[in-house]
């Protein structure tokens, strides 16, 4: 006791530092807890910001305890410090920098302002692997030790002083993740907090670093971690198990890219080629023995296929096998307590057989209860779920189902996903990029790749395509999943229960979703987050609550005496539909078809638009975190001409629905009725009419008006393609629309107004229509061509002028285009007559303080939607589709789910 109260009065009256930490991890909180348990004071904590609305861990322990954190999305831009940002650190007046796994560019008026300065945890004995990826480097070299270094910072690349180093011996089999947790995060706490306590004693060593056996390697990608296996035995092994977990050493076996995981050592088994090896390797129970240049071996435990599923080498010639397995006799044993069990809740049954079926033997959902709470009573600790028994319904399922689940063979492999990522928006964006068929992401057959390209600045990210081969698979796994699967037998309840988790993931990921949005479709970014991810999980809330909801109903018919009858209704879903969504909204749109499509009870193959597919292979990750069953939800990336063909045409498709242009709406309704005359709802182009008159709120018509053309930049559906205003307002109205105040920009930037168009082609196309608009004599006030700088953005365009006749007055330009006519006073019908004389009728509006001329008016407009006094004010509750050639069908609402369902009609005689 007394020696305890001498360490802690020891500790107390050693010198102590005001301390500012700027770094993040489980590392960064535990230098963090540390330091403070040690009586130096943390005046100011600086880490990353928040991530899918989750903290990082050193923000969380430090905000619990008061201490004040900053979580700036960086400290300089274009290289300069960001003087507010360096003054918000100046004032809480450190006298150390600690910098515990920092990953941000920190300026050197930053670095050196302490009167201490800065010191740097690295995980190398420096000088060598400067830079990232270090610890992979120390074993793809094949060093005997490893370790780490605290150094004084300076503007170099891990360059400066050391104060202190410690090391560890190489283990033959180590990985970075044994190594790290061995040695490199625990002991490194230990020396963080050493180090600062030499630095307030004033005993902290500053050793220059030498240059001799100075080294920076790069951080290595998938494309250049294939092994080279023309090499000895020791360097393959290295360079595998330096590259696990990522991004993963590879080779061709079998020619098929396979990624190698966890070398061992060896014995004998089946040979297998693999391209490129000195001799064929070899599978054996242990795992594929490798063999380098020098006839030395290693053994290699797991094999990554390309789709992501990863399997133990040792299983590679029977990875197919679904044998039933042997019981051990512990395990019989078991068998025969279970079949007690079975007995004693089917106790009509005279004896319980191998071939048994649980609910034929008149077991009800009760009983599943019972039975799986009962066999968790016996073997604690085991994962069985009331779904596990409707999966396996005969006592002999049952059994070989409970002794893998024991055994821990059937637990489903974690999805593996090879993502891009991209470090932008301040938090680093992960995109799946495959094709995702039947719950997994995987590679186009054909291997090709179509560029995606980020319309604020033209750079490129890749996106596979695919062939009209990949549509029949996932139509097969999509049809499957319906017809046997999980989620065709699935309680309706239960049902609304996953869609509600997937909700609820949006949600958690809706800044990354957002940032996607952003950088795949020009989408500004406060709009994304708030109506192209917040209404897409609004929808999905709203649908999941119809899914226990859905009713027939009894229907009173002429009675044939004397006999009685009872006649019925059943809602039923239709099967696999096809969703083909367009790049306006990507993930909008996907939400608007799909949520009232699962909710029905539906599978499910979308297509996202060929240009903006990455919201929804994100999606697509979410599903699987959600649980939904795989095959339920399928997304095939690729052209219209080919997938969207390919799914028009296909004859296990019961309904397709599509959003798009009138034209290709044309052709997707002419294949479907040629294929199998499958269900059709399509949701096409418009001319929308905005109606103003002078009894108007100015203000209000003025601001709405112009929400009504620019919001999304124009590519909006519902655009008023033209505003009517009545002629003794229409000079003022026009002084009054300030496009010229409207802020053009990146579309991170939050204090955008406008983005860049969708794509290239898109804004060319745009351009031309003012070139037209300007040759048929509308007047062009402000706007009309592509703004000076990198992307595609258009100049918010406003015409006056606009004759009947002309080319912009009846087609739809699908961009930030005012196009506004005069009306003469008072001609209320007159104006009516050339709102309607168009093809379109998706939306309308119109402005009047008088209700009378308003319902008027509105019962007049030949659109789907009439707004009156607002504009684009859509809700997931109120159904939203076209008339005339603007389509038919409708999303959202009671109404949607009808387009997904089918009606039975029910009769029976009693």
């Amino acid at each position: 006791m007394l020696f305890l109260l001498s360490s802690l009065l020891q500790n107390y009256y050693q010198n102590k530092l005001r301390l500012a930490l700027i770094g993040q991890s489980l590392f960064g909180q535990e230098v963090y807890t540390n330091l403070r348990k040690q009586g130096h004071r943390v005046v100011g904590v600086f880490t990353v910001p928040d991530r899918d609305g989750k903290a990082d861990p050193l923000a969380v322990v430090a905000e619990k305890d008061g201490t004040p954190v900053f979580k700036f999305p960086r400290w300089r831009v274009k290289g300069k410090p960001i003087p507010e940002v360096v003054e918000a650190y100046k004032a809480v007046g450190a006298e150390l920098n600690v910098m515990p796994f920092c990953s941000q560019f920190i300026p050197m008026n930053v670095i050196d302002h302490p009167a201490h300065g800065s010191i740097i945890y690295h995980p190398s004995i420096l000088p060598l692997h400067r830079g990232a990826s270090a610890i992979n480097w120390t074993l793809i070299q094949g060093d005997k030790k490893a370790g780490f270094s605290i150094f004084w910072a300076d503007d170099g690349l891990d360059t400066g002083p050391i104060l202190l180093q410690r090391e560890c011996p190489v283990e033959p089999n180590d990985t970075v993740d044994s190594l790290y947790n061995r040695f490199l995060f625990p002991e490194g706490i230990k020396a963080m907090v050493e180090s600062v306590q030499l630095i307030a004693d004033g005993k902290a060593p500053r050793v220059p670093q030498t240059e001799e056996g100075a080294s920076y390697e790069g951080i290595q990608k998938k494309s250049n971690s294939k092994v080279n296996l023309a090499q000895p035995a020791e360097a393959i092994h290295n360079w595998i198990r330096g590259h696990d977990k990522v991004p993963g050493a590879w080779a061709v076996i079998d020619g098929q890219v396979r990624s190698l995981k966890h070398t061992l050592s060896v014995p004998a088994g089946q040979p297998l080629e693999i391209e490129g090896a000195s001799q064929p390797g070899v599978i054996t129970k242990n795992g594929l023995v490798l063999y380098g240049s020098d006839s030395k071996a290693l053994m290699v435990k797991n094999l990554q296929f390309e789709d992501g599923k990863m399997i133990s080498a040792a299983k590679y010639f029977s990875s197919g096998d679904t044998a039933s397995v042997e019981l051990t006799d512990d395990e019989k044993k078991m068998a025969e307590e279970i079949r007690d069990i079975w007995k004693g809740i089917l106790s009509n049954v005279a004896a319980i057989e191998e071939t048994t079926d649980f609910f034929k033997s008149g077991a009800a959902s009760m009983d599943v209860v019972r039975l799986v709470e009962e066999i968790k009573q016996k073997c604690v600790g085991l994962q069985l779920q009331n779904e596990d028994v409707y999966m396996a319904t005969t006592f002999q399922d049952f059994i070989q189902m409970f002794v893998r689940r024991l055994r821990g063979e059937d637990q489903e492999e974690e999805m593996v996903i090879d993502y891009a990522t991209k470090d932008v928006n301040n938090m680093t964006v992960k995109m799946p990029w495959q094709c995702f068929i039947n719950g997994k992401f995987e590679d186009a057959e054909n291997g090709k790749t179509a560029n995606t390209i980020n319309p604020a600045d033209g750079s490129v990210s890749y996106i596979h395509t695919d062939i009209h081969t990949y549509v029949d698979r996932a139509v097969a796994a999509a049809k499957e999943a319906f017809e046997v699967g999980p989620w065709g037998r699935m309680n309706p309840r239960d049902r609304g229960t996953l869609l509600y988790k997937l909700a609820d993931l949006m949600e958690e990921h809706q800044e990354e979703l957002a940032t996607i949005e952003s950088i795949d479709s020009g989408a500004v970014y406060t709009l994304a987050l708030k109506t192209h991810v917040g209404m897409s999980i609004q929808t999905f809330r709203y649908f999941a609550g119809w899914c226990d909801k859905i009713q027939g109903k009894t229907i009173p018919i002429n009675q044939a005496r004397p006999n009685h009858n009872l006649t019925f209704t059943k809602k039923e879903p239709l099967g696999v539909c096809a969703i083909v969504i367009p790049w306006n909204y990507p993930l909008m749109m996907l939400a608007w078809k799909s949520a009232a499509c699962l909710a029905a009870g539906n599978t499910l193959v979308l297509k996202p638009a060929q240009v903006t597919p990455l919201s929804a292979l994100k999606f697509a990750e979410l599903t699987v975190k959600a649980g939904i069953p795989k095959g339920v939800i399928n997304i095939v990336p690729g052209s219209g001409g080919m997938v969207g063909q390919r799914l028009s045409d296909h004859p296990d498709i019961r309904k397709l629905g599509f959003t798009g242009s009138t034209p290709i709406g044309k052709q997707i309704m002419k294949s479907c009725a040629l294929s199998n005359l499958k269900k059709v709802s399509l949701e096409l182009g418009g001319k929308s009419p905005l109606i103003i008159f002078s009894d108007c709120d100015m203000d209000k018509a003025v601001r709405m008006g112009m929400s009504s053309v620019f919001f999304n930049k124009g590519e909006n559906c519902i655009a008023a393609g033209r505003l009517f205003v009545e002629e003794s307002i229409h000079d003022e109205y026009i002084r009054r629309v300030e496009i010229k105040k409207m802020k053009v920009g990146d579309p991170l930037d939050r204090s955008t107004d406008h983005g860049p168009q969708n794509h290239k082609a898109h804004m060319e196309k745009l351009v031309e229509y003012c070139e037209v608009g300007m040759k048929e004599g509308a007047t062009l006030v402000y706007g009309g061509k592509q703004v000076d700088r990198p992307g595609f953005f258009m100049e918010p365009t406003l015409f006056i002028d606009v004759e009947d006749h002309m080319f912009i007055a009846k087609e739809e330009s699908f961009g930030p285009i005012m196009v506004v006519s005069k009306f003469k006073d008072g001609d209320i019908d007159g104006v009516l007559n050339r709102a309607n004389d168009t093809e379109f009728g998706l939306a309308s509006g119109v402005f009047t303080r008088d209700i009378n001329k308003a319902m008027y008016v509105s019962e007049r407009l030949d659109a789907g939607t009439v707004f009156v006094n607002t504009y684009n004010k859509t809700d997931v509750a109120s159904p939203f589709g076209g008339f005339k050639q603007s389509g038919f069908g409708k999303d959202l609402g009671e109404d949607a789910l009808n387009e997904y369902l089918r009606t039975k009609a029910v009769t029976v005689e009693y």
